[in-house]
């Protein structure tokens, strides 16, 4: 992870340069471990197997050959800088402790005990290699204060081991080139980490981007809805006012108690008229106006067929005629806005496709399907020709929902869609007007 600012560590600088060494990081995942594919998770043990089976031989026969150590022990030492690159792949701060102190303890063995030679001074050449390769998985995985205190170490050690070469009989000295290597490797590493890091803290803030606009979107839906269901509900409580106030009328004989009952019934619902249009105010937008008007239904589903010819999209209704102004008022508006935003949705996603829409009665149901097929090659978007409520299949979820119905949705083999519905309206039809 990346590391926040902090202030100086305490008991002073050294303390605290030293301290990251001995805190290694809590995370043992092995490096691309998360990858989707088999062969990239095993790839890190691949390498460092390959690693290890090239170095290993070379550093014993560097070592015994150019600096005259014992083969046996060239062998010890060379196993010692190279196996632990197998435990880098999950633990890269311990595998540095046991490699680092392999070559340390390789250049002492080889100023004290080696015979005089040309080779590099103080790390030879296969040693350099691993070392490098060890800083890669470190740099990948631990924080940017270990790095620091590994690189500041290495920096330490290097030029601690040069003086110490300093009259002896040794070739060139090394020392600030695999300073300077080491460097490069941790830096390039530490910001390969930061960046992913930053990738995965990016695609995390979409994901929850993407949350975010569904629940508005859903929110946005449901309060539509609650509009269109308020406009309902008010329309039959001016039916229920009407009724009740003008029934002393329109009635023969009605008793002076039953007239008055009549009053208190069209008071309370003039009351309760008043509330909900509050209410309704406080629901609207100053943006929607234009959903003041009558809310449409089956009988406008010719008007909206024609419309999306125009705009491109060729469709077929087939619509019984004894469902036209028979269904109760809120089927009959979530019939329209469902096939509203279907249709919406061909013209968005496959313009120039024909589309076929029907309502059919099946018992206590009403079946609502919109069908397209695939849309023409290289036909242009004609998204603007055409307009929805907006949200697409959220809406029609929550629609369907209210009504305790069933949604089904999803591609067909032949490239085109299908929405279908199942609403019921074996509830009784509320008078109108």
């Amino acid at each position: 992870m990346i590391d926040p600012p902090t202030g100086p560590a305490r008991g002073g600088l050294l303390p605290g340069l030293l301290a990251p060494l001995a805190r290694p990081s809590t995370d043992h995942t092995p490096l691309l471990a998360h990858a989707a594919a088999r062969w990239v998770r095993w790839l890190p043990y691949v390498l460092a197997l390959a690693a290890i089976s090239s170095l290993l031989p070379s550093a014993t026969n560097v070592l015994a050959t150019d600096y005259g150590l014992n083969v046996g022990l060239a062998a010890a030492l060379s196993i010692a800088q190279t196996v632990p690159l197998l435990l880098a792949v999950n633990r890269p701060l311990p595998a540095w402790w046991m490699i680092g102190a392999a070559d340390l303890l390789t250049s002492l063995l080889i100023l004290t005990t080696g015979r005089d030679t040309s080779s590099s001074w103080p790390w030879p050449a296969p040693g350099v290699v691993g070392y490098l390769l060890l800083m890669l998985p470190l740099a990948l995985r631990e924080r940017r204060r270990t790095l620091l205190s590994v690189w500041l170490a290495t920096t330490a050690t290097s030029l601690a081991l040069s003086l110490l070469g300093i009259g002896a009989d040794v070739g060139s000295d090394n020392s600030l080139l695999a300073v300077a290597l080491t460097g490069a490797v941790l830096v390039l590493g530490g910001a390969l980490r930061e960046r992913a890091e930053a990738q995965r803290l990016l695609a995390e803030q979409e994901h929850i981007s993407e949350a975010e606009r569904e629940r508005r979107t859903l929110l946005e839906e449901r309060a539509r809805i609650a509009r269109e269901l308020h406009d309902v509900v008010a329309h039959h409580m001016s039916v229920i006012a009407v009724q009740a106030a003008s029934a002393p009328y329109r009635i023969a004989d009605v008793p002076p108690e039953a007239a008055e009952e009549f009053g208190a019934i069209a008071g309370t619902a003039r009351d309760s008229l008043s509330e909900m249009r509050r209410l309704l105010g406080v629901l609207r937008s100053e943006e929607s106006g234009t959903e003041k008007a009558p809310q449409p239904g089956i009988a406008h589903l010719a008007q909206l067929v024609e419309t999306v010819g125009r705009a491109g999209v060729p469709a077929e209704l087939a619509v019984l005629p004894e469902l036209v102004d028979a269904l109760p008022q809120a089927v009959d508006l979530s019939v329209y806005r469902i096939v509203q935003e279907a249709l919406a949705n061909v013209v968005r996603h496959a313009p120039g496709a024909e589309a076929w829409v029907s309502l059919a009665v099946d018992g206590p149901a009403l079946l609502v399907t919109v069908v397209n097929g695939a849309p023409p090659a290289r036909a242009a978007s004609l998204e603007a020709a055409a307009e929805g409520t907006g949200h697409g299949l959220v809406g029609m979820r929550e629609r369907v929902r209210l009504l305790d119905g069933k949604l089904d949705t999803g591609p067909l083999p032949d490239g085109g869609y299908k929405v279908a519905a199942v609403l019921p309206i074996d509830t009784p039809r509320e008078p109108t007007a």
